[in-house]
């Protein structure tokens, strides 16, 4: 019996022929704006803009992704996080998706998975937690909304505190994450410590970009913080350990 490999030729066609499919998708729908954009009078010139623009905009969350790619590639192989990030995924959601599925399963995400059981329910806790958005967007997206609006109506104020309590509500999830393992001594506060040096870096992109007007970095911003804060975690994780 042959054994199992993440980088298999398999499941590099499977996801090529997924990422082909979507990136048709996208040239479909860019061919008919264009034709509807020159129908409507919209010079050609103006459409360049329009698309070197997006390009530009483009790169920035790219570099994030290439990294959650680089990141989960090295114990989930490259395939799977390949087309999990590059059609229906995000790095918020993917790389605790598939810590805690291992951790549950009692495998450590720092080695490369060999056992193909393991290896699909890592990859079943992904796809499927992630449907979830689809369905709740598709069938409870104009509820939702209306429910907000309705709540922003009677009190702004009391409406402003409900969405920032949501969303602390989402950060408070990923926050049990980083905590999870201080009782393990200073090993454990590693992850502790790189959140707050990545926050401090993005406190001062911050900085930049409301003071000094560096309007450039709102959209780099985050690729920064993740790219400095990898980069510090390696000597700090060599000092503790």
């Amino acid at each position: 019996m042959a054994q199992f490999d993440t980088n298999s030729i398999f499941l590099f066609i499977s996801a090529g022929i997924v990422i082909a499919f979507v990136v048709c998708q996208a040239v479909f729908f860019l061919v008919k704006a264009w034709k509807r954009a020159r129908e409507l009078g919209i010079s050609e010139d103006v459409l360049k803009r329009v698309v070197k623009g997006s390009v530009v905009f483009t790169l920035a969350p790219a570099v994030s992704i290439i990294l959650g790619v680089i990141t989960l590639s090295k114990f989930l192989g490259l395939p799977l996080p390949w087309v999990r990030l590059s059609v229906l995924g995000a790095l918020t959601y993917e790389l605790p998706a598939a810590t805690t599925a291992a951790n549950a399963l009692g495998v450590s995400v720092s080695n490369r998975i060999t056992d193909p059981a393991t290896y699909s329910t890592i990859a079943w806790v992904m796809t499927l937690g992630i449907m979830s958005g689809l369905i709740i967007i598709t069938f409870f997206s104009k509820k939702i909304h209306t429910g907000l609006d309705r709540i922003q109506g009677k009190d702004k104020k009391w409406g402003e505190i409900f969405n920032t309590s949501l969303f602390m509500g989402m950060i408070s999830a990923f926050l049990g994450m980083i905590f999870s393992n201080i009782r393990a001594g200073l090993v454990g506060w590693i992850p502790v410590f790189i959140m707050i040096i990545s926050s401090i870096i993005m406190l001062i992109c911050g900085y930049f970009i409301k003071v000094h007007k560096v309007k450039w970095l709102e959209d780099y911003a985050l690729s920064i913080s993740m790219i400095m804060s990898m980069i510090i975690s390696i000597p700090i994780t060599n000092l503790i350990q």
